[in-house]
């Protein structure tokens, strides 16, 4: 349910402030003889190939310029991170109809648990490794269109009476909150890892036969033991019930025959008289 909800907001979040980056930067160079004062605009972004940005500056020499480029390809990491986040709010989507208006096909056979417990932990290793790319992309991109780095390209700057200042740099904002999301959502699909287990298979199959504690194996055993004591004793008790049985059997039968041998007893002295 979390990744239902925050998946896609933070995969929107992640893509967007990546894609629709554009940078702009403004360096100065002043010539010697005062002639050629020029200011340069560089403009960049998305997906930052910067081998292929390219300005032109003065070489304060009869007004001759340059055509100078940018260093540096970094589009593999920028689109690789893009691709990732635009495919897992696709996914996040998909899983929130799932959830919602299949939920019984979702359950049937536990295929449906198992496919998003491997789905998950395939973007949570992607988020990884994207994220990490982009963080150190991200690093060489500020370097390759720094200002002062910039400068020691052009020509005219290497002299030492031409003056060269940077007036204005790239703002980093943007791209530095794409890689916080982007690690947010590292955070957040690893997480749900144990979320969606919960609902497979596997996991209810390691619930169905719990390991017993030592509690529970010592009452077993006692429960066992003051069992078999009860069985024991009862053979015991029977045999006694039946032994009284028995001697109150026989001394009923003496009495019978006591009490009719003195009711005969009289008789039988008149007749042997």
């Amino acid at each position: 349910m979390c990744m239902v909800i925050f998946a896609p907001i933070f995969a929107i979040c992640a893509f967007a402030t990546c894609g629709g980056y554009s940078g702009h930067l403004r360096v100065r160079v002043d010539c010697a003889d005062r002639k050629s004062n020029l200011s340069i605009n560089i403009d960049f972004g998305y997906p930052f190939r910067l081998q292929q940005v390219h300005f032109k500056a003065s070489l304060c020499e009869a007004k001759r310029e340059e055509i100078i480029f940018l260093d540096g390809d970094f589009s593999s990491a920028a689109q690789f991170f893009v691709t990732v986040g635009v495919s897992a709010f696709l996914y996040s989507l998909l899983a929130t109809i799932v959830y919602v208006f299949y939920q019984n096909k979702y359950l049937k056979n536990n295929r449906g648990p198992l496919v998003d417990f491997i789905v998950t932990i395939i973007f949570s290793f992607m988020w990884l490794a994207s994220s990490c790319c982009w963080a150190k992309s991200l690093s060489d991109i500020k370097t390759a269109t720094n200002p002062t780095q910039v400068l020691l390209l052009i020509s005219a700057c290497k002299a030492q009476e031409n003056k060269c200042t940077a007036v204005q740099e790239p703002l980093w904002s943007r791209l530095n909150t794409s890689a916080v999301f982007g690690f947010v959502n590292v955070t957040l699909w690893i997480g749900n890892i144990w979320f969606v287990f919960k609902e497979t298979g596997w996991y209810k199959t390691g619930q169905r036969y719990p390991t017993r504690s030592v509690s529970g194996k010592r009452s077993s055993e006692m429960r066992q033991r003051l069992y078999s004591e009860s069985s024991f004793d009862q053979p015991e008790e029977s045999s006694l019930g039946n032994f009284g049985q028995q001697v109150h059997r026989q001394a009923s039968l003496n009495q019978s025959h006591a009490d009719f041998m003195a009711s005969q007893g009289p008789t039988k002295f008149v007749n042997e008289m």
